[in-house]
């Protein structure tokens, strides 16, 4: 049994937590460039990149499920399954939203005013930023591990734990700064359009939200 779970997860239950995270990651940090290629009016770009991110998208699933399935049930784990599982998901929503964001956006058609451009690009990279950060705080896992959870280690985490939290909240600033802009617009617009730019929106703040769930989900524990 020792051996298998080694041969599954190697050092760690942790390290295909980590692998996940970085498909994911590689997922939403294709939301900036595809904003951009969609504000040059490239649509075959768009397309290519969509396509990327539907693959890495596939990569995560593949791999969150292998996670579920050889996840062991018993006291091999160094915290919680239920815990585990729940961080797993976390991060797995951060694939599918910006699968869901490059889906909409090349399904519509959907391009924001110029006049946006630079807003929502700024919007788009903080959103990543924090994705970044949640992804290196899950790179931190193994440490953690070595330490029980505790000590200089556990504090260092928690530190970049709140440096998640600061780049959540300047992305919050962004959302709205690009809401604002678009109401300023929206008459000039068609009112389908607007409708569905107000969820893209919606969506990429979801980004940041969702990093800073992963970094809330870690913190719990680190608390226990």
């Amino acid at each position: 049994m020792t051996n298998y779970f080694q041969r599954i997860f190697g050092r760690s239950p942790f390290q295909p937590l980590q692998k996940h995270i970085e498909a994911c990651y590689r997922c939403a940090q294709l939301v900036v460039p595809l904003l951009e290629q969609v504000a040059d009016g490239d649509w075959a770009q768009v397309t290519a990149t969509q396509n990327e991110i539907a693959a890495l998208e596939e990569e995560a699933d593949e791999i969150k499920r292998d996670i579920r399935a050889h996840l062991p049930q018993g006291f091999f784990l160094p915290v919680a399954r239920p815990d585990l599982l729940g961080l797993l998901n976390q991060q797995d929503a951060m694939a599918n939203r910006a699968k869901d964001i490059a889906g909409l956006i090349l399904g519509r058609k959907l391009r924001f005013p110029e006049q946006m451009r630079k807003t929502m690009t700024e919007f788009a990279t903080v959103a990543v930023q924090a994705c970044d950060q949640a992804r290196t705080v899950i790179q931190e896992l193994d440490e953690l591990l070595d330490t029980g959870f505790g000590g200089s280690e556990a504090t260092r985490v928690a530190a970049m734990i709140s440096e998640v939290d600061l780049v959540e909240r300047r992305c919050d600033e962004l959302e709205r700064i690009a809401r604002a802009e678009l109401f300023e617009l929206e008459d000039g617009l068609k009112p389908v359009d607007v409708t569905f730019m107000y969820r893209i929106i919606d969506w990429i703040g979801d980004l940041a939200d969702i990093a800073q769930m992963v970094g809330h989900r870690l913190e719990l524990l680190l608390n226990r």
